[in-house]
């Protein structure tokens, strides 16, 4: 049985029962190597070897992606990421119900956008938020879906209207709120969050994302984006070429992806987050991969003084 990638982990959530169980504040970037490597990790299935792997792979902080947030899952997960000495820097939830990544079902299952699961998945978000909080994560992101172009849509002010409930309760629990690229174009993610209108709104930039959505060049979207990157998931891949498919996530540095001008970009802007390698298989190819993801990234962070 292979362990499941992040875009599987869609089961029904779990409430959170925050008696009995210290919360952690957010932990905060101040005083952190900037560019700090790290990795995705889904530990609902398999927690010990998730965690594991970030130990043999020698990387020091994680995205957590769960769909799970009862009060023994985060003290579990609390004390696995003492014992292995990892920083959450960030919570990741994209349930509950189906979400097909393509072009053809995506813009009715995925994200906030669709009606039909959209108050369940606001319910599950700041579930997730107060599961952060509790693990020290000071980030909670999502897909929020296809974000209308058209900020006439009939969905586009519905889909504010969402992601204000889930930011505001991320602001009172000291998080950021952060939409992942991906379906949307940074220009109309930019739009979205100004209407937004909440200062703990911003973005984690996935480099290939823009990319399998046929969406922008990385590093446009990087420039786009500016400041309000706070987060970055480093993947590889290709343009689509098939108008119903996404393109081909591939291993870092056999894609399309101009890591050495995106961080660029970065830095000359700030940036002081992690850097979350992200590579969508399961098993020992995966942890190879990211081994290699690991060193080509060092070597430009290097390199670029970061």
């Amino acid at each position: 049985m292979t362990q499941p990638t992040r875009r599987s982990l869609l089961g029904a959530a779990l409430p959170l029962a925050v008696a009995g169980l210290s919360s952690t504040p957010p932990a905060s970037a101040a005083g952190k190597k900037p560019f700090r490597l790290g990795l995705i990790i889904s530990p609902d299935a398999k927690p010990e070897q998730e965690f594991g792997k970030l130990r043999d792979l020698k990387l020091s902080t994680c995205f957590v992606s769960t769909n799970r947030y009862d009060q023994a899952w985060a003290a579990q997960v609390k004390q696995l990421l003492e014992r292995f000495e990892i920083e959450p820097t960030a919570v990741e939830t994209l349930g509950p119900g189906q979400m097909v990544w393509d072009f053809m079902q995506g813009p009715a299952t995925i994200g906030l956008v669709p009606r039909k699961t959209r108050q369940a998945r606001v319910d599950a978000l700041k579930r997730g938020s107060d599961f952060g909080k509790l693990i020290g994560a000071p980030l909670l992101q999502t897909h929020c879906g296809f974000i209308p172009e058209d900020p006439n849509d009939a969905f586009y002010p519905e889909l504010v209207a969402a992601v204000h409930d889930v930011a505001a309760h991320c602001k009172a629990n000291g998080q950021m709120f952060l939409f992942e690229t991906g379906q949307e174009t940074p220009t109309t993610l930019m739009r979205t969050i100004g209407d937004v209108g909440l200062d703990n709104v911003g973005v984690g930039l996935d480099t290939a994302n823009v990319i399998l959505y046929g969406k922008a060049n990385p590093v446009d979207a990087a420039q786009i984006l500016g400041k309000h990157v706070r987060a970055v998931h480093a993947k590889d891949g290709r343009w689509p070429t098939d108008p119903r498919r996404l393109g081909e996530e591939t291993p870092i540095g056999s894609g399309l992806v101009d890591f050495k001008r995106v961080f660029g970009i970065l830095k000359r802007n700030g940036y002081t987050g992690a850097i979350t390698i992200e590579r969508e298989i399961s098993g020992p190819k995966q942890v190879e991969d990211v081994r290699r993801g690991v060193e080509y990234l060092q070597r430009i962070i290097d390199e670029l003084g970061a």
